[in-house]
């Protein structure tokens, strides 16, 4: 199975296990002090979590989906879950077109 793998930094581990258990739906496939990391099926994904002092910043994290009713779908699970959503809508990114 391919996946991408993306690790990150955080400043703090549980919080963001926290999130990331409620985003994916799955909780972490390891945990150690530190360190953690996801093992997703869908989207195929190997996040890996490190702890430390400052965490560090992304511009985003998207995924991209067969159709608009899987991000319908996704979005009313997420908020479900508690998470902040921002709508859907018709909006393009000037770098995707």
């Amino acid at each position: 199975m391919s996946r991408l793998q993306l690790a990150l930094n955080v400043s703090d581990l549980d919080a963001a296990v926290e999130f990331y258990t409620r985003l994916f739906g799955v909780g972490p496939a390891k945990r150690k002090p530190g360190y953690a990391n996801f093992a997703v099926v869908d989207p195929p994904l190997k996040l890996v979590l490190f702890e430390g002092e400052e965490g560090g910043t992304i511009n985003h994290l998207g995924v991209e989906t067969e159709s608009a009713d899987e991000v319908v779908s996704a979005e009313s699970r997420l908020s479900e879950a508690g998470l902040i959503t921002t709508g859907i809508d018709d909006t393009i990114c000037c770098f995707a077109e």
